[in-house]
């Protein structure tokens, strides 16, 4: 498995690719290049197989957050996960929030994430 910090080379039209087999969706690739471009992102790869994303967002001092953390579902329960989060954890500046999903809690309290403030949200629709 390769593991590229700050990964220049991911393309919206991979990533994309990638998601849908993650989390089926209708996304827009000048939009996906746009937020690309706005995050670190860390992934994994097995041999040229984007399998594993992990996106933070941050001000560098302040402020961080993983947007998402994706892994194709062949690839689940291989530690892919477990290193993307270390891989942020030593690149970032800041502490890093996130939302996770009920039934992803204990992965992430496995890999020393502690529960922190009730999240909220704002939803608004997309165009």
């Amino acid at each position: 498995m390769e593991y590229k910090i700050g990964d220049q080379e991911l393309s919206a039209a991979a990533f994309i690719g990638f998601a849908n087999k993650v989390w089926p969706g209708k996304y827009d690739e000048e939009k996906t290049a746009a937020a690309l471009s706005k995050t670190l992102n860390i992934t994994a790869y097995d041999g040229e197989t984007l399998v594993g994303c992990l996106r933070i967002l941050t001000d560098g001092y302040f402020f961080g957050t993983i947007t998402e953390m994706l892994v194709l579902p062949d690839y689940q329960r291989q530690g892919i996960g477990s290193r993307l989060l270390q891989l942020a954890r030593e690149n970032t500046p800041t502490m890093l929030y996130f939302g996770a999903q009920p039934d992803a809690e204990i992965f992430y309290e496995k890999n020393g994430c502690s529960k922190g403030f009730q999240s909220y949200t704002i939803q608004k629709k997309r165009m």
